[in-house]
């Protein structure tokens, strides 16, 4: 049973000075499309970007009935690119020169990767691209205005992971299906997974849920839901953990639902049980009409 958290601490110093391994567990449209690189959408958008998807601009319900920190709300977001794979072990290694991963393969999702990580490989990324970095490595915020890389909002994520859909998951309200689409306890024997195996959801993006958790750049509330901007919101200015979405390898089929939300704290260190599920995937601003 998930315990949900009630009071939000306020995050002091920097995200990396942030230990220990306290999880903090919260109680568990119009129809578009995206395209894959050098394709277009249905609205007449084109990626140019290899090996992302063109998330095209849109509202939708966000939220999950079945969970009490997350009151179904109408949202809407602007375009933007998102990885198709998670990031893989060999993408993170060339960047930033080492591989923190237990489960070693290269085509495999990096994994024990703190929040501060993720947006570390974001902004080496886009440095390597000649693009403008969105964090500032010494207070952790985001430039939600520069065109290199960052960790999806969790509303980004959520829109991308539905592609347009209402239901449960994805593919249906029922999870009997969700072995052809991820990564869970009960198919991973144990262990993460190669990316790309499965099939992607109905926008070309792969292991958007299961195998493993994906870093959101939003700090979680556990209240925040209903006094949510409904454009493009980014989630509380403060917070103790940030959000992780989509369930992974070792965690059921319950948690790969499209609304379920889960949080950790972002200087989570590897002494600490568990530190092998989470991994994360880029996106980028789309050109704005």
């Amino acid at each position: 049973m998930k315990h949900v958290i009630v009071t939000a601490l306020l995050v002091s110093g920097t995200l990396l000075l942030l230990h220990g391994c306290q999880r903090k567990t919260p109680g568990e449209t119009a129809k578009t499309s995206g395209a894959s690189a050098k394709q277009e959408s249905k609205e007449g958008l084109k990626s140019e970007i290899p090996d992302m998807v063109l998330i095209p601009a849109g509202r939708f319900t966000m939220g999950d009935r079945e969970e009490p920190d997350a009151p179904p709300h109408e949202v809407a977001v602007s375009a933007f690119y998102m990885d198709k794979h998670l990031v893989t072990q060999e993408q993170y290694e060339k960047l930033l020169g080492d591989n923190p991963s237990r489960w070693k393969g290269p085509k495999n999702p990096v994994e024990g990767v703190r929040w501060s990580d993720a947006v570390k490989f974001c902004n080496a990324r886009s440095q390597a691209e000649g693009l403008t970095p969105c964090y500032d490595l010494t207070t952790w915020q985001c430039n939600f205005e520069a065109n290199g890389y960052r960790l999806p909002t969790e509303a980004e994520w959520e829109y991308a992971c539905r592609a347009g859909t209402s239901t449960a998951y994805f593919f249906g309200n029922s999870a009997a299906g969700l072995a052809d689409y991820a990564w869970f306890d009960r198919n991973a024997g144990g262990r993460p997974q190669p990316v790309g195996q499965k099939k992607p959801n109905p926008w070309g993006l792969y292991d958007i849920c299961g195998n493993v958790w994906q870093w959101c750049n939003d700090f979680y509330g556990v209240d925040y839901y209903p006094q949510s901007p409904k454009e493009n919101p980014r989630g509380p200015e403060k917070g103790d953990t940030k959000v992780v979405r989509g369930g992974a390898w070792k965690f059921s089929d319950q948690n790969c639902r499209s609304g379920y939300r889960y949080n950790e704290n972002p200087g989570y260190v590897d002494v600490c049980f568990g530190y092998d599920i989470y991994g994360f995937r880029c996106v980028r601003n789309a050109p704005r009409p």
